[in-house]
């Protein structure tokens, strides 16, 4: 291909223009900001810039750029055996000091967990009675327990007796007492919790109760584990309902 002088020249011009252009405009490396969109409100631009998304904030030299506040850890909370007892029990206390012997005869003991565990029980053991259920029942409660359940159970089917039962939740559970007997710990919770039952007689009647209010029960139970068990369940031994 003959090329003149002329076409030499042309050539040249076009290739320092394109240099020229690369130089302002800048090669796209694909983390270039979007264009402009002259639609996007006002609204949207202020929640982007308080929600820290403005990227025309850059950190300066020498300074560093803002960071989420770290707790002190001396200030965190301490999930060790032992601080949770005494979240749950004044240091010193009969209490405190009875959780530390359940937990010196078991080590795998926690006074939450057991908490956590004993309000389930409780919904499951006041609503397989409402309901008739001793299957459950004895699977949750010792013999002499399960034994003024079943009886009192009985004596409500002799009276063609039905109980319309409601759990509403539980209002607050705490230890109030622990025991070591041997390698028995007893553990006493008071449990303030929201109900909602009648008794209903044969015919659909209210015998007792309110079907449509809620009362608040307060009730005192005791669980019992054998702490050298490999069954890792507790058992109600005794309720009691607090005096007045």
């Amino acid at each position: 291909m003959n090329l003149d002088i002329t076409s030499i020249i042309a050539i040249i011009v076009t290739i320092v223009v394109i240099l020229q252009l690369r130089n302002v405009l800048g090669k796209r490396t694909g983390n270039e900001r979007p264009p402009y969109d002259p639609f996007t409100s006002k609204d949207k631009k202020n929640k982007d810039e308080d929600e820290g998304l403005d990227d025309n904030v850059v950190p300066m030299p020498g300074r560093r750029a803002p960071v989420k506040p770290v707790l002190n850890p001396q200030l965190e909370e301490d999930h060790s055996t032992t601080a949770v007892i005494d979240r749950l029990a004044k240091t010193g206390s009969a209490l405190n000091e009875g959780l530390h012997k359940v937990v010196k005869a078991d080590p795998s003991f926690n006074p939450e967990q057991f908490l956590e565990g004993a309000k389930s029980a409780y919904e499951y053991i006041v609503s397989a009675y409402a309901a008739g259920d001793r299957k459950t029942l004895k699977e949750l409660l010792s013999s002499d327990v399960y034994e003024g359940f079943e009886g009192a159970i009985k004596d409500r089917e002799s009276r063609k007796e039905t109980i319309d039962f409601s759990f509403v939740g539980i209002n607050n559970a705490k230890i109030t007492d622990t025991s070591l007997v041997n390698r028995d710990a007893r553990i006493k919770v008071e449990f303030k919790s929201e109900l909602i039952q009648a008794v209903m007689d044969s015919e659909g009647r209210i015998v007792d109760g309110d079907p449509n209010a809620v009362d608040e029960v307060i009730d005192l139970w005791t669980f019992e584990r054998g702490t050298g068990s490999p069954n890792p369940n507790w058992v109600l031994v005794a309720t009691e309902t607090p005096e007045n």
